[in-house]
């Protein structure tokens, strides 16, 4: 009897266990045809392997504005007009509906590609969307974030939820039956921060949290993006310049195809062809492109706050003022440079203190690991390959969301959103 007992008991855990286990895409028969991560993150899906979504004159949208801190609007540049006060995008159902937010992913706006092609995703299953920028994106900063200093995950997550609150405000004829929440890359680290603010306020109640491809170590992810921007790039040198070996490669592969063609089949179409970029050269690309988002976080935080570590506080910047003085200067600051020179700063002068090992925790999926662990409505899918992961981020998926964990084993950072087989299954997480 006892033996029985005890061989119960083994297999319940066994049992347990097993249903607990992270879901992990098999490689055989997953079919999104990238598994260099580094095409993946550029070239995204192909298009044939999409799903059909419905056009933007079929869809019931519109922009709209808050004004959130209306006495920034007296300390910001002239040039900064267009952001003074902040825009989102609501699409509505004619009927009543759930409501999902929509948060974008690094230095991203509202209109991104990827928030689009969400928008379009849900919307036409059925959901009222309202998209949103991410904290770190230039508008966001200059019109919602109370510091405009992006990078505290909680403080970011408070921001947004300001942001959130005053939507719902702003529509009262919505109805609205239940409300959702995702995000990508970064934005997929603050739904989860929003999330668990949620939990307390109770604005929301969300009856599911989905993130795609976030940061597990925040600090982590961004040393990654650094590093690609030092990859070493064969065919540069004192007087080839990064830029200009891509020019020459689109100039090539163009004049092989007979017309120039800029879509989103470009890269993949391009990786097919003898022009194709060595993976070094796709490394440098990625780090560029983010190099940029943080060069423009950089600049903007400096700016509000009046740092004068890139712009003097007292030079005036008016509408005809030319900023690439600053812009070159803003490109010399990478990810890293902004979080030890602006973001550190300003958490130690209001924590009393603190080492940069604590303040990784803090802005990190670590800082949330019991909440993500015990709530069932939170969900991650992710992928192998990602470049913003580091050692031990896909163990610490596992052990905390188990089974709410979907690994698959390509698709870079953010490249397979988009894959058919992926979008099937984030409509899945919700419906079901």
């Amino acid at each position: 009897m006892l033996r029985s007992l005890r061989f119960a008991a083994l297999l319940g855990g066994l049992i347990l266990s097993a249903s607990t286990m992270a879901r992990d895409i098999d490689p055989a028969t997953y079919g999104y045809p990238l598994t260099n991560p580094f095409e993946a993150t550029i070239a995204s899906t192909p298009v044939e392997l999409r799903p059909q979504l419905p056009k933007d004159e079929d869809i019931d949208q519109a922009d709209y504005s808050l004004n959130l801190l209306p006495e920034r609007q007296f300390t910001l540049p002239d040039n900064f007009w267009a952001v003074k006060k902040l825009h989102y995008r609501l699409a509505r159902q004619k009927q009543p509906a759930p409501l999902i937010f929509l948060i974008a992913g690094t230095g991203a706006p509202y209109t991104s590609s990827l928030n689009e092609f969400l928008k379009k995703l849900y919307y036409k299953a059925g959901y009222n969307v309202v998209q949103l920028s991410s904290p770190t994106s230039y508008d966001f900063m200059s019109a919602a974030s109370r510091f405009a200093t992006p990078g505290i995950s909680s403080e970011d997550a408070e921001d947004l939820y300001r942001v959130m609150q005053a939507v719902r405000a702003q529509h009262p004829e919505l109805k609205v039956t239940e409300f959702y929440l995702t995000g990508y890359s970064l934005g997929a680290l603050d739904a989860a921060f929003v999330s668990k603010l949620d939990e307390t306020r109770r604005a929301f109640n969300f009856k599911k949290v989905l993130l795609l491809n976030p940061p597990v170590n925040l600090l982590t992810s961004i040393g990654n993006l650094d590093k690609l921007v030092q990859t070493q790039v064969k065919g540069i040198n004192n007087s080839t310049t990064f830029y200009e070996l891509m020019l020459a490669k689109l100039t090539r592969y163009f004049q092989q195809k007979g017309y120039i063609d800029l879509n989103d089949a470009l890269i993949y179409d391009l990786q097919q062809s003898k022009q194709h970029l060595s993976n070094e050269q796709l490394a440098m690309l990625i780090g560029t492109s983010f190099r940029f988002s943080a060069a423009d976080i950089a600049f903007t935080s400096d700016l509000i706050n009046r740092r004068g570590l890139i712009t003097p506080p007292k030079t005036p910047i008016t509408v005809g003022s030319s900023l690439t003085p600053y812009l070159r200067r803003a490109l010399q600051c990478d990810f890293d440079c902004y979080m030890t020179e602006q973001v550190i700063p300003m958490w130690r002068a209001r924590t009393d203190g603190g080492s940069v090992l604590q303040l990784g925790d803090q802005v990190s999926l670590y800082a949330l690991k019991d909440y993500l662990h015990d709530s069932k409505k939170i969900a991650v899918m992710h992928n192998a390959d990602d470049v913003i992961l580091g050692p031990g981020d896909i163990g610490f998926l596992r052990t905390t969301f188990g089974d709410r964990l979907t690994l698959y084993p390509y698709g870079g950072h953010c490249g397979n959103i988009n894959y058919r087989v992926n979008s099937d299954a984030m409509l899945e997480f919700f419906r079901g």
